[in-house]
């Protein structure tokens, strides 16, 4: 399926478990007619779906982030290049780390008032899935994509590391 448009939503969550009790009515929460309009072009994720099972789907190209250190990783895992967008907290670091030292995103720009216009959202989407500065990114996302995976083996040095963790617990 080539998807032109893939979300997700939620709907509000029961108290007593941490996903949603029942799938969310769409048409109250998409505008009026999208279901009709992107037909078999969209895909919607109605409750909770594996971020990295998303990312490492073939016909991803891109990843518009919030720079949380999970979805990072999940990132690099998956060999996807990244759009760093900053929420708060400690995010402002993450996106200047990926941005400036690691080469592994482009930065969303936002205006003076702190907001991002729908134009540098199609801006950055459209320069990190086909441009020489996005297939570069790509190229050296895929290269540590490849040292992660080989750290987490089971001779890898994460492997090894949380390994020597647990054994200075038992003494």
């Amino acid at each position: 399926m080539n998807l032109d448009a893939f979300g997700a939503v939620r709907s509000e969550l029961n108290p007593n478990l941490s996903l949603p009790s029942h799938a969310p009515d769409l048409n109250s929460l998409l505008p009026e007619g999208f279901l009709e309009r992107t037909g078999e072009r969209r895909l919607v994720v109605k409750q909770w779906a594996s971020q990295l099972a998303v990312l490492s789907h073939d016909s991803v190209g891109g990843f518009v982030s919030h720079c949380g250190w999970n979805s990072i990783l999940e990132a690099i895992s998956a060999g996807i290049p990244m759009v760093a967008w900053l929420l708060y907290a400690e995010q402002k670091f993450n996106k200047t780390m990926l941005v400036e030292e690691l080469k592994m995103a482009l930065p969303m720009n936002e205006s003076q008032a702190g907001y991002v216009s729908a134009e540098e959202v199609e801006k950055r989407v459209r320069e990190i899935v086909d441009s020489d500065e996005g297939n570069k990114i790509r190229e050296w996302v895929l290269a540590k994509r490849d040292e992660a995976l080989a750290a987490m083996s089971d001779d890898g040095s994460s492997r090894v590391a949380l390994d020597k963790f647990f054994e200075s617990w038992k003494t």
